[in-house]
């Protein structure tokens, strides 16, 4: 599928969903772009500010834990983040970066690898995480429906595709 080369922004164990994006503005904010604005704020105020295009966050175990809000996927995205590597997640906010069309891999020992700034690479098709150290982790590969959906932006955008073809 991808080979993503970025900045790390690295995050312990157990960021919720209410610090990815505040829940107090889950019904009042609808923009995207103002989504993205208030991405990581109470946790991190200057991510907005720092992070690329491209740029990778690098989290321990159970991200994403708490609300099912699907905001705080899709502020990554619109952000334009490359993919985000957890050591797990919640599962609710996994399926919500898929539906998103934001990768989010498992690699299990990330605790030390990784520093605020440092370059990771990841290669979905040989399911690697490169390290700056040299070193790298593998994980499962993705399987074809979720690279269909990731390759098409998204959920909304891959049922789209195949209606379209259908429909001819």
């Amino acid at each position: 599928m991808a080979i993503i080369t970025g900045k790390a922004f690295v995050y312990g164990d157990n960021v919720n969903t209410d610090v990815i994006f505040p829940g107090k503005y889950t019904y009042s904010v609808t923009d995207p772009k103002e989504i993205a604005a208030h991405t990581m704020e109470d946790e991190d105020p200057a991510f907005v500010k720092e992070m690329k295009p491209g740029d990778i966050l690098v989290a321990g175990k159970n991200f994403g834990c708490g609300s099912s809000r699907e905001q705080a996927a899709f502020c990554f995205k619109y952000l334009g983040l490359g993919a985000i590597v957890a050591e797990s997640y919640s599962r609710i906010y996994y399926r919500n970066c898929i539906n998103a069309g934001l990768l989010a891999v498992e690699v299990k020992g990330l605790a030390g690898k990784v520093k605020r700034g440092d370059t990771v690479t990841i290669d979905t098709d040989k399911g690697t995480v490169k390290f700056p150290d040299g070193s790298q982790a593998t994980f499962a590969p993705l399987p074809p429906e979720i690279e269909g959906i990731m390759k098409a932006g998204g959920l909304d955008e891959f049922i789209a595709e195949k209606l379209k073809k259908m429909n001819g």
